[in-house]
C-alpha cells in the first residue's frame, strides 16, 4: 500500500515538472524579423519624406493615376495594392487619414469628420485627387530613387523627394513592437518661418497646432521628446448665467467622447448639469445647460478638472533613419528636413543645369550643321560609317567653342533632322534660342552658387502660394492648475455623532453637518483638544465628544480658530488663536499642552479671521475677588497650532460665554490679475487689482456695454472683450460715451452700478450701437475729433469734461447727446486730478503660512511657547 502511494506521488511530481525545449534554427530569429518589419515597414515614418510605407505607396499610386480629375478612392486603393502587400481596408483607412489632414489630397464626398468622429463613406462613394501643393513639393521622378515592389513586378520609390517638413505638418502616430511614435501636427506657416530662420542661422522654436483648434499649454512640450507633456483644453464661454458653450475641443477628442465624459462626470456627481445640446456641424457647438443656482465659472473649472474638456498628450518623437529607429526632437526633425530640402533643390538644379547644357550643345551643333551646309557632305557616302565620319570631319573646324566633345550619338541626332526643318531654318531664331539657353544656364549656376538664398526664396514662394487660410488655430496659453476640491459639486451629505465620535455620509439618523464631495477632506476637533483631518468616508471614528466638523481647505490662511482650554485636570486655562494650513492626513494632533485630562472650554471657527468678545466666569473659591470679566480675542496673537497660548487664569473656570460677535482682524487680501492665463491670483503675478476684504467686489466692464460686479474668487473666468477691471467702489461713478445705432448719434452718460448681483447693459440694444470710450476715473476727460464735411473746413478738436457735461443718472438712462456735428473719432484723455475719500478700517493683522510638510511626515513642534511673545517657530505671526 505504501509502495503504491509512493509510485502515485512520483507520477504526480513528474507531471508537474516543466519541460524546457530549446528553440534553435530559424525560430530564434522570427520574432526579431517580425519586430523589425513592424517598426520599419508599418508603424514609424521615415525622416526623409515623413511617410510610412503605406502612405508613400498611396501617394505614388495617386501620381500614377493623376490626370487632373477626381478618381474613386476604391480605384486608388486597388491600384495601391500593386505596391502594398496588405489588404484594401488598411490602405483605405490610411488614405482617409491623409485626406482629413487637408494638405496633400483634394477630397470630394463624405470623408468623415474629425470633430464629431464620424467615419468616412465607403471608398466606392468618395473621390480624391492630388492637391496642387502635393504636385509641387512631393514629386520629381528625376531625383527619385526606385526599388522593386514586394512582388518584383513594378518599381516604387524608396523615398519620395518631399521638399517640405511634411512630417511635422501632418504629425504621425504609430505603435510598433517595443516602441511607439507620437509626433504632433504643427502649423504650416510656422514651419516655413522656422525653416527660413534655420537657413538664416537664427534661432527658432516650434510648438504644435491642432486641427481641432482649442487652447493649449506647451510649457512642458520638451521639443516633442520623451517625457514632454502638452495640456489641451476646450474653448468654453458663458452664453448666459445658465448656459455654457463649447466651441472648440481638445486634440484627439471628438464631440461624442467629450459629451460622454461630461455625462459621466454628472452621473458621478462631480458636476451638475441640466442637459447637453449638440449643434455641431461644420463648427463645434455644444451647449451645456446648467440648473439655476449653479455657478458657471465654477462649472467651467469643473469641466476642465473632471471631463475630457482638458486632456494631456505625451509626445514622443521617433523616426526611421538609415533603417534604424531614432528618438529625436521636433527642432532636429525640422533641421534635417530643411537640410534634405536644400540637397533635393541642389540635385534638381544640377539636373536642370545638365539638361540646359545638353540643349545648348545640340542647338549649337544643329546651327553649325545647317548653317555650314555640312549635310551636303554625306550625299556621296554609301556606308553609315562614312556618313558619320563625313559629318564629324565637316564639324571639326567650327566646334572650338563647344563645352564637350562630339559623340556618335550627337552626330546620329543630326542625321535625324528632317529636310523640312532644314529648309525653314532661321539663323536669327536659332541664335536667340541659344542665347536664351545661356541665360538659363547662367541663372541655374547662380542659384547653385547661392543655394541657401535659393532655398529661402523657395520656402517664401510656398508660403505665398499655399499659406492662405493656414493661420494658427490653437491658442497658446499658460494654464493655472484647477484645484478639483474647490470646483467639485458637493452633493453628498455629511453627518456627525458627536457623543460617540463618528463622522460619515451614512449616519443619516445623526446630526447633519453640511454638503461634501467624495474627494473632500474633513477637519474635526474634539472636547479633549484633539484635531484630525481625514478623507470623507461612509463612517469614520475620530474620538468622542466632537465639538467642530467642517470641510478642510488646504493652505487656508483666512480661517482662524479661537480656543480656550484647560491644561490637565486641575491646571490653568489658556487662550490661543491659530490657523491650520498643512497637516498629515489621519494623524491626531493635540492642540493643548499635552497633559492628561485637558478639556476645551470655548471653541469657534472663523472663516475670515473674526475675533469675538467672550465673558470669563470663575468658580467661587477662597479669596478670589474678580469672578467675571470680558476677554477680546482681537488682543491675542495668531500663532502656530502647537503653541501653548496665553494664560487666562490659574483658577478653576465655571464657564465661558459669547458676549459679542467679532469682525475680521486679518489684513485685506491682495489680488492680482495675470493677463497671460486670464486669471486672478494671490501670488503676485500680473497687475495688482486691489486689496479686498470679505464684502469687497470686482467691477468688470466689457466692450459690449455690459457692467457687472463679482466676488473676487480665484476661479473666476473673464470674457475676451473685457476692457476694464478694478476693485469696485460703490460711490464711484462710471462715465461712458457710446454710439446709438438707432438714432445714429453719440451720447454721454454717467451712472452708478445699481444691482451688484447681476450684469447690466448700459448702451442701447440696437445691433449697430457700440461703446466708444468708458472711464472709471472721478474726473475723466475726452477729446472729440470732428469729421470734415463737404464744402466746410474741419472743426477744431473739442475737449469735454465728462463730470461737468452730465450729472450722474440711472444706468438705464439714455444720457445727453455729445454733439450734433459729424464725429470722426473720440479719444480718452488723461483725467483731471482728484483726491478720492479714504476708506477707514479697523486695525489689521496678517497671517503667514505655516511650515509646509510632506504628505507622509510632519515636523514636530514644541509643546510650549512664551505667553505673549511671537511664536519662536515663526509659523503664524501677528503684525
Amino acid at each position: 500500500m505504501i509502495e503504491e502511494d509512493n509510485d502515485a506521488l512520483e507520477n504526480v511530481n513528474n507531471e508537474n515538472q516543466e519541460t524546457i525545449t530549446k528553440v534553435t534554427g530559424m525560430y530564434k530569429d522570427w520574432f526579431l524579423d517580425y519586430a523589425s518589419y513592424v517598426i520599419l515597414e508599418r508603424a514609424v515614418p521615415a525622416i526623409e519624406d515623413g511617410f510610412k510605407p503605406v502612405q508613400r505607396r498611396i501617394m505614388h499610386s495617386m501620381k500614377d493615376l493623376d490626370d487632373g480629375r477626381y478618381n474613386k478612392v476604391a480605384n486608388i486603393v486597388g491600384h495601391t495594392m500593386q505596391y502594398h502587400p496588405h489588404g484594401d481596408a488598411s490602405i483605405a483607412d490610411a488614405m482617409v487619414q491623409i485626406g482629413q489632414k487637408d494638405l496633400l489630397i483634394d477630397t470630394q464626398g463624405n470623408w468623415g469628420n474629425i470633430l464629431t468622429g464620424d467615419r468616412a463613406a465607403a471608398s466606392r462613394y468618395i473621390e480624391a485627387r492630388l492637391s496642387k501643393f502635393a504636385l509641387d513639393v512631393v514629386y520629381n521622378p528625376k531625383i527619385t530613387e526606385w526599388q522593386s515592389s514586394y512582388d518584383g513586378r513594378r518599381k516604387e520609390p524608396i523615398n519620395l523627394p518631399v521638399m517640405f517638413p511634411l512630417l511635422l505638418a501632418q504629425g504621425a502616430e504609430g505603435i510598433a513592437v517595443g516602441l511607439s511614435t507620437k509626433i504632433l501636427p504643427h502649423n504650416f506657416l510656422e514651419l516655413i518661418d522656422a525653416s527660413i530662420k534655420y537657413l538664416q542661422g537664427k534661432r527658432f522654436k516650434l510648438v504644435p497646432d491642432f486641427p481641432t483648434a482649442g487652447i493649449a499649454d506647451f510649457t512642458n512640450y520638451n521639443d516633442g521628446l520623451r517625457g514632454g507633456k502638452v495640456r489641451c483644453r476646450a474653448r468654453i464661454s458663458q452664453l448666459n448665467k445658465n448656459t455654457l458653450a463649447i466651441t472648440e475641443i481638445p486634440f484627439a477628442t471628438t464631440t461624442t467622447s467629450l459629451i460622454d465624459s461630461i455625462l459621466k462626470a454628472n452621473d458621478k456627481g462631480k458636476i451638475k448639469i441640466k442637459r447637453i445640446e449638440d449643434n455641431t456641424a461644420a463648427d463645434v457647438e455644444i451647449l451645456v445647460h446648467l440648473p439655476s443656482g449653479i455657478s458657471p465659472d465654477k462649472t467651467i473649472d469643473a469641466l476642465y478638472a473632471f471631463t475630457s474638456c482638458e486632456t494631456s498628450i505625451s509626445p514622443l518623437g521617433c523616426i526611421i533613419e538609415d533603417n534604424k529607429p531614432l528618438f529625436i526632437g521636433v527642432s532636429e526633425i525640422l533641421r534635417r528636413s530643411t537640410d534634405n530640402t536644400v540637397q533635393l533643390l541642389k540635385s534638381e538644379l544640377e539636373i536642370k543645369l545638365n539638361e540646359f547644357e545638353e540643349q545648348w550643345h545640340f542647338a549649337s551643333l544643329e546651327r553649325i550643321f545647317i548653317e555650314n551646309r555640312i549635310y551636303r557632305d554625306i550625299e556621296e557616302e554609301e556606308t553609315w560609317e562614312g556618313v558619320i565620319n563625313a559629318i564629324d570631319k565637316g564639324l571639326q573646324p567650327h566646334i572650338k567653342h563647344l563645352k564637350r566633345a562630339i559623340t556618335v550619338e550627337d552626330i546620329t541626332r543630326l542625321t535625324e533632322i528632317r529636310i523640312k526643318r532644314i529648309s525653314k531654318f532661321d539663323i536669327d531664331k536659332a541664335q536667340q534660342k541659344i542665347e536664351a539657353l545661356e541665360d538659363q544656364i547662367a541663372e541655374v549656376k547662380h542659384h547653385l552658387a547661392n543655394l541657401i538664398e535659393y532655398a529661402i526664396a523657395y520656402f517664401q514662394r510656398l508660403k505665398k502660394d499655399y499659406g492662405e487660410g493656414r493661420e494658427r488655430k490653437t491658442e497658446i496659453r499658460i494654464f493655472d492648475d484647477v484645484d478639483a476640491s474647490k470646483v467639485v459639486i458637493r452633493n453628498t451629505k455629511l453627518y456627525v455623532n458627536r457623543e460617540e465620535g463618528f463622522i460619515g455620509t451614512s449616519l443619516r439618523k445623526d446630526e447633519y453637518v453640511g454638503d461634501c464631495s467624495d474627494i473632500d477632506d474633513i477637519i474635526v476637533f474634539t472636547k479633549e483638544g484633539k484635531m484630525m483631518v481625514t478623507k470623507v468616508d461612509s463612517k469614520t471614528f475620530i474620538g468622542k465628544n466632537i465639538i467642530h466638523v467642517a470641510v478642510f481647505k488646504k493652505k487656508d490662511k483666512r480661517t482662524i480658530y479661537n480656543m480656550i482650554y484647560r491644561d490637565g485636570k486641575g491646571g490653568p486655562s489658556y487662550i490661543k488663536r491659530f490657523a491650520v494650513t498643512s497637516i498629515t492626513r489621519d494623524r491626531e494632533y493635540d492642540l493643548t499642552n499635552g497633559n492628561k485630562g485637558s478639556t476645551v472650554w470655548y471653541f469657534s471657527a472663523n472663516p475670515n479671521g473674526e475675533a469675538e468678545v467672550v465673558t470669563i466666569m470663575l468658580r467661587q473659591a477662597g479669596s478670589i475677588k474678580k469672578l467675571k470679566w470680558d476677554l477680546d480675542f482681537a488682543d491675542i496673537l495668531i500663532k502656530g497650532r502647537a503653541s501653548k497660548g496665553n494664560l487666562v487664569t490659574k483658577y478653576a473656570l465655571k464657564r465661558v460665554e459669547l458676549k459679542e460677535k467679532g469682525v475680521s482682524t486679518l489684513k485685506p487680501r491682495k489680488i492680482w490679475f495675470d493677463d497671460t492665463v486670464q486669471r486672478l491670483n494671490v501670488d503676485g503675478r500680473g497687475e495688482l487689482v486691489g486689496e479686498f476684504r470679505g464684502e469687497d467686489r470686482i467691477l468688470i466692464i466689457t466692450q459690449a456695454g455690459i457692467v457687472k460686479t463679482i466676488i473676487p474668487e480665484i476661479t473666476a473666468h473673464f470674457d475676451a472683450d473685457m476692457i476694464a477691471m478694478e476693485k469696485w467702489i460703490p460711490k464711484k461713478p462710471i462715465s461712458a460715451i457710446y454710439y446709438d445705432g438707432e438714432k445714429e448719434k453719440y451720447y454721454v452718460k454717467r451712472f452708478l452700478v445699481e444691482n451688484e448681483s447681476k450684469e447690466e447693459v448700459f448702451i442701447s440694444s440696437h445691433p449697430d450701437s457700440q461703446l466708444e470710450i468708458v472711464s472709471t476715473d472721478w474726473k475723466p476727460m475726452a477729446e472729440v475729433v470732428f469729421a470734415k464735411e463737404r464744402g466746410k473746413d474741419r472743426r477744431d478738436n473739442q475737449e469735454v469734461n465728462l463730470e461737468e457735461f452730465i450729472a450722474i443718472k440711472g444706468i438705464s438712462a439714455q444720457g445727453n447727446q455729445l454733439t450734433k456735428f459729424k464725429v470722426n473719432q473720440i479719444n480718452l484723455l488723461e483725467s483731471l486730478p482728484y483726491e478720492a475719500p479714504e476708506e477707514v478700517h479697523a486695525q489689521d493683522v496678517e497671517v503667514v503660512d505655516e511650515e509646509v510638510v510632506s504628505n507622509n511626515e510632519e515636523v514636530d513642534k514644541s509643546d510650549s511657547a512664551p505667553e505673549i511673545d511671537m511664536d519662536d517657530e515663526g509659523q503664524i505671526t501677528l503684525f
